[in-house]
């Protein structure tokens, strides 16, 4: 069967493993191919894979003895998975069953098949589900070596956006000043902290710190990092200038909160802004508002990278800008 896969040379083959296990990208229900001096590892979303590995197109075998929903349907269903929780969108009831019976019949390591019932909504950007099969919602998810217990019918968590994460993270440096505006869980604060920096994680929503706060602990990290329920915008006077490192990750409205990061950066700040912008100028409108936001507070404006997440929607992108600030 022809999937997405992974080509590296074959020396690179076990650290490429590595990698593509711990950001949960590896498809396990396929074979490992060897062709030509070369290694094929299949994956599960090839939109996730780091733009350093290249991507091709292989006819790969599945794995003995393991029974894939295809197998069971007749037809390959759209799902993802979040640690042992199994995610589908679907609409149609009989449809819907169908999957989640064939999900919880197969090899698939899934103790969960969740629906989407409704889109992200609310200022806790947490969506409803109907559970199919299973009774919980909480489970551990595993990204880059990190470990996230999470519980997705009271906090967002998208397993999408761990390259992306992964990518910002790669850029901390040990001892520096991290602090994420809308944090979560903690998948941004958490593998900060294992790289050695101090981080500050702000969500309005007391479920989510309470997590992030476990999470600090299950990943070691507890000393190094602080979190604290509530409005980001009233926590930032007890951090003025403190921030070498922001994150704002609410794209719909990070705009809003510009000036809370002014606030909080400190003589030299890099700040990642994410925004979902129409594809014909999806950054302009982002760095528009960063520069009528901080350069009248005497800082300059340097943008490094213009950075396209995923696509968002027709039309629609999700972006990132790094932007360094210095006064």
């Amino acid at each position: 069967m022809e999937r997405p896969c992974v080509r590296v040379a074959r020396e690179d083959g076990e650290a490429t493993r590595q990698r593509l296990a711990e950001a949960e990208l590896l498809d396990h229900d396929y074979d490992i191919v060897h062709a030509d001096g070369e290694l094929y590892l299949p994956v599960v979303d090839p939109d996730g894979v780091p733009a350093d590995l290249p991507v091709a197109t292989r006819d790969v075998p599945p794995r003995e003895s393991q029974t894939l929903p295809v197998d069971i349907l007749g037809f390959e269903p759209t799902y993802e998975r979040l640690g042992e929780i199994v995610i589908i969108d679907e609409d149609d009831a009989e449809r819907t069953s169908a999957i989640a019976d064939a999900i919880m019949d197969s090899s698939i390591p899934a103790e969960t098949v969740l629906n989407r019932a409704s889109k992200v909504k609310g200022e806790q950007r947490v969506r409803e589900w109907d559970v199919l099969a299973g009774d919980g919602t909480e489970t551990v998810h595993r990204e880059y070596g990190s470990e996230f217990l999470v519980d997705v019918a009271d906090v967002y968590f998208s397993p999408r956006l761990a390259t992306e994460r992964h990518r910002v993270v790669e850029q901390v440096e040990s001892g520096e000043h991290f602090f994420d505006m809308f944090a979560g869980v903690g998948p941004f604060v958490i593998p900060a902290a294992r790289r050695g920096a101090t981080a500050v994680g702000v969500d309005i929503n007391e479920t989510a710190i309470g997590y992030l706060r476990a999470n600090a602990e299950r990943n070691d990290v507890a000393e190094r990092v602080t979190a604290i329920a509530g409005d980001v915008r009233e926590v930032a006077a007890e951090y003025p200038s403190w921030a070498d490192r922001l994150v704002m990750n609410l794209p719909h409205s990070a705009d809003e909160f510009l000036e809370t990061a002014v606030e909080l950066a400190g003589e030299e700040c890099v700040l990642h802004y994410y925004d979902i912008q129409h594809e014909d100028d999806p950054h302009g409108p982002g760095e528009a508002a960063i520069r009528e936001a901080a350069e009248p507070a005497g800082y300059d404006v340097d943008v490094e990278t213009r950075h396209t997440v995923r696509s968002y929607a027709p039309h629609e992108l999700n972006v990132c800008l790094d932007v360094r600030l210095i006064r």
